[in-house]
């Protein structure tokens, strides 16, 4: 094995280096769009948006979509690399603009791990904690 990474060490340090970036990703923006969910968010109803088709809407959809699927490829790798995965998948979810998102956010969200770890992270940003639908209680 030794001689392997003898013969790989740029991929190495490609992979370390990529480790750290992921680590850093998921440690500033993961808290920061977890803090940013309104508390009402899974309680209420959802909207369409179809009037708002102006440019800078436009751009700052594309933006908030490019941003979500980095962070989700950064949760996926998280899994495996050090780092906050699941939370950083769930921020990136949050982002992406897909259909069925609420039924998936919603099954991930009531895990009872991943809400304890979500109403920390809004506790600790000194935000309310999400109000959860009363059929959705997280699983024992």
């Amino acid at each position: 094995m030794p001689e392997y990474l003898q013969d790989h060490r740029s991929l190495i340090y490609w992979l370390a280096g990529g480790s750290v970036v992921m680590l850093v990703l998921g440690a500033l923006f993961a808290p920061a769009i977890i803090a940013r969910i309104p508390a009402d968010y899974f309680v209420r109803e959802i909207r369409v948006e179809t009037d708002s088709w102006h440019i800078l809407r436009i751009v700052t959809r594309i933006a908030k979509n490019l941003l979500g699927v980095l962070l989700l490829v950064a949760g996926i790798l998280m899994l495996v690399l050090p780092g906050q995965g699941i939370l950083t998948i769930f921020a990136a979810l949050m982002l992406l603009e897909f259909p069925g998102k609420r039924r998936l956010e919603l099954a991930i969200i009531r895990q009872r791990i991943v809400l304890k770890a979500v109403q920390w992270l809004r506790q600790r940003a000194g935000r309310d904690p999400l109000e959860m639908p009363p059929t959705i209680q997280p699983d024992a």
